[in-house]
């Protein structure tokens, strides 16, 4: 059975927006929206990957001290 909820449409600014009742919260913090025909359809986004996180991050600007990396002992397996 689909659950139906009547909601309010409002405007914030420019832009039209309606709150969505607790039991329709997606979850994160992006979504994804089309329209078919008449209908509005909002859906929850697929979570970044961890690629795409850190390629959003900015470089950082900082000196880092050099680090002595001796060779290793040669060890007889």
């Amino acid at each position: 059975m689909t659950v139906h909820r009547h909601v309010k449409l409002f405007k914030n600014g420019r832009n039209q927006a309606v709150r969505i009742p607790r039991e329709f919260e997606l979850p994160g913090e992006d979504a994804i929206m089309h329209r078919e025909g008449d209908r509005l359809i909002i859906e929850a986004a697929a979570p970044k990957s961890l690629l795409a996180v850190l390629a959003g991050l900015s470089a950082l600007d900082e000196n880092f001290p050099e680090i002595a990396d001796p060779i290793p002992d040669a060890v007889d397996l």
